[in-house]
């Protein structure tokens, strides 16, 4: 089933699967071998343009950086992006630029050497897809700085800066007029997903609801109808006849304070009508519909199979207790009390009281 989302705000969506990355398919296959083949771009534009730079080590690093700010921006979840990993990806851009700038020869042995202003650009333009488009531009706008203060400290001039800074702009452009025209729609498709399937779990709710309550009036038909028929007749009931009314009874609260017993039925209609005093109860929750141990349900039926014993006091404990149930048996001996653990393997089966 597709997760839940919730809408927080107008074009802010919650939900790990409720962003523009799903949307656009930046998780599949295809998404990562774009990314793989952009990152070995890059890695070839970077390692070809060693020669010359002073310490080489300076654009291995800043391929590094630029390969987790491209990775982050696929991957991470958040619909904005997360602000913790928005700074991170703004903050790297410049460092990184700054990194490789000032490790340049001058003048420059090849024109891929300035390979970080050109990468950053399409981190900012992803920034922007990605709900942050002014921190994208601040992130730039510090790229052009370090590039402006790199120039003008080697001497060369605002004209060699222009050409560098100037043709990324429209790319960024671009990124920012597609977010603005697609993160409204995105927002309106994950909120009429989350309001279909809302819509959706509360009609198989009221479905479940309905037939468990036509299940309920089918077996209280069964069950009661005969001997409701017998009493509206106005004749005298026989002895055999009150005690099944008294039995029917006992059922039938059994079925609402101890569902989860529902397997020893027999054995409890049986021991009642030896003249057993049998008290059922299911403190366990009305949300909890596990099944009980079977070791539970024989050491139960033992219990009430005794034919030393006059009362008997079956509970199911909440799920946070030691023990799973309880069996109180009082009888010739007097009272005792068995507790019987979660779960029962092996030769751990408990010994049902005698």
């Amino acid at each position: 089933m597709a997760a839940v989302t919730s809408v927080r705000g107008p074009g802010e969506v919650d939900g790990r699967d409720a962003d523009v990355t799903t949307l656009l398919g930046m998780r599949t296959r295809a998404a990562a071998v774009v990314v793989a083949v952009h990152l070995i771009g890059v890695a070839a534009a970077a390692l070809g343009a060693l020669p010359g730079i002073d310490p080489p080590i300076a654009p291995v690093l800043a391929l590094i950086a630029h390969s987790a700010c491209v990775v982050a921006l696929v991957r991470v979840h958040g619909d904005p992006m997360p602000l913790r990993w928005t700074v991170a990806i703004v903050l790297t851009g410049p460092l990184l630029c700054a990194l490789v700038l000032w490790s340049l020869p001058v003048p420059r042995d090849n024109p891929l050497q300035t390979w970080p202003i050109g990468v950053c650009a399409g981190v900012v333009t992803f920034l922007c897809v990605r709900g942050r488009a002014w921190w994208g531009w601040a992130e730039y706008a510090a790229v052009v700085g370090v590039t402006a203060v790199w120039v003008w400290q080697t001497g060369q001039g605002v004209a060699t800066a222009v050409p560098l800074v100037t043709p990324a702009v429209a790319l960024i452009l671009m990124g920012s007029f597609f977010a603005l025209a697609i993160r409204k729609p995105v927002a309106d498709i994950f909120r009429l997903r989350a309001e279909t399937t809302l819509r959706a779990a509360e009609e198989a709710a009221a479905a479940a609801s309905l037939h468990e309550r036509d299940v309920q009036l089918t077996r209280l038909d069964e069950l009661a109808r005969p001997l409701l028929t017998r009493i509206a007749s106005g004749e005298p009931l026989a002895d055999d006849e009150r005690l099944a009314c008294r039995l029917l009874e006992s059922q039938l609260r059994d079925s609402f304070r101890a569902r989860g017993l529902s397997d020893v039925s027999s054995a409890v209609r049986a021991a009642r009508s030896r003249g057993v005093d049998v008290l059922l109860l299911d403190d366990r929750g009305h949300e909890n519909t596990e099944t009980v141990d079977d070791a539970i349900v024989d050491a139960v039926v033992a219990a009430l199979e005794n034919p030393a014993v006059e009362a008997v006091t079956v509970r199911l404990l909440p799920p946070d207790r030691d023990s799973a149930a309880s069996i109180l048996v009082d009888g010739v001996d007097g009272p005792r009390r068995v507790d019987l653990p979660h779960a029962v393997r092996g030769d751990e089966t408990p010994r049902p009281p005698t």
